[in-house]
């Protein structure tokens, strides 16, 4: 399986990691500490090196109560960011739901467009279709500011993966190759501990749907629940979402600790597939 990604195909034969670079001053995780651009492109660098194939570069926290950012400030935080990494190897995705920032991060060197809002927001399926990118289509029940408030399912897995499907094909009839397609359940986004539970016990049907499948389980508020540990101390949590992911089928696993997780995916992939 393979993800094309402009003019980068992304050999997904194996799990790959995909680094988070937050240019943010309030994302969950990291907020402020990349918001300078020499600070997010040093940190990038250190993510390839670490085993990074994808760099996912967000000017705009999607963490629950988080503010909105204007198109202006977000295309501020992430193009330049994305100008200079462009051509060093990794495929650069950037997190974003504004079609204006998605043209503009194609036209700098992205090749992923990798949107919550699964390119619902006016203009933003157009533009993806303007561009080569891939697009990571992600549910999300509600919106960040209020997602978390009280999320209602009646069969978790089944909905989401309906929404995935309808959204890919939405893709598929404006113009958007098979190809250039990839799906997130979207865990913590509108979902509580019991659904992102099920979702990931129940993985394996959106890796069935011939669709690479990208998953984001880094750090997530599931763990401290899990584990009563706040964010800084939820390595361990986090490998052991990641491995249960790819047993389950995950192309693309979003993560912080991209060097652990690099470790934790290559160990995956040499056992399952007998490359020892």
């Amino acid at each position: 399986m393979y993800l094309q990604c402009g003019k980068q195909k992304l050999d997904l034969t194996r799990p790959v990691v995909m680094g988070v670079v937050n240019v943010t001053p309030d994302s969950f995780s990291d907020g402020g500490k990349f918001l300078e651009r020499s600070q997010a492109v040093d940190h990038a660098q250190q993510l390839i090196e670490e085993g990074a194939a994808i760099l996912d570069i967000g000017g705009e926290s999607t963490r629950p109560g988080a503010a909105d950012v204007s198109v202006d400030e977000e295309l501020r935080r992430v193009i330049p960011v994305i100008e200079a990494l462009a051509g060093r190897g990794a495929v650069i995705s950037v997190d974003t739901s504004k079609p204006e920032v998605m043209k503009a991060a194609a036209a700098a060197g992205a090749g992923i467009l990798n949107d919550v809002r699964a390119l619902l927001a006016p203009g933003a399926l157009q533009a993806a279709v303007e561009t080569d990118c891939a697009v990571c289509l992600m549910h999300m029940q509600g919106e960040p500011r209020t997602m978390q408030a009280n999320p209602t399912y009646g069969e978790v897995v089944t909905e989401v993966k309906a929404f995935l499907l309808g959204r890919a094909q939405s893709c598929r009839a404006a113009g958007i190759a098979p190809e250039r397609i990839c799906l997130d359940p979207g865990f913590g986004f509108g979902k509580n501990l019991q659904h992102n539970a099920a979702l990931l016990r129940g993985l394996d049907a959106f890796a069935d749907t011939g669709y690479p499948l990208a998953v984001g389980l880094s750090r997530k508020s599931m763990l401290q629940k899990i584990l009563g540990r706040p964010v800084g101390e939820r390595l361990y949590g986090s490998l052991a979402l990641a491995v249960m992911a790819a047993l389950k089928g995950a192309h693309i696993v979003r993560a912080h600790d991209v060097a652990a997780t690099a470790d934790a995916l290559k160990t995956v992939s040499a056992i399952q597939n007998e490359g020892l």
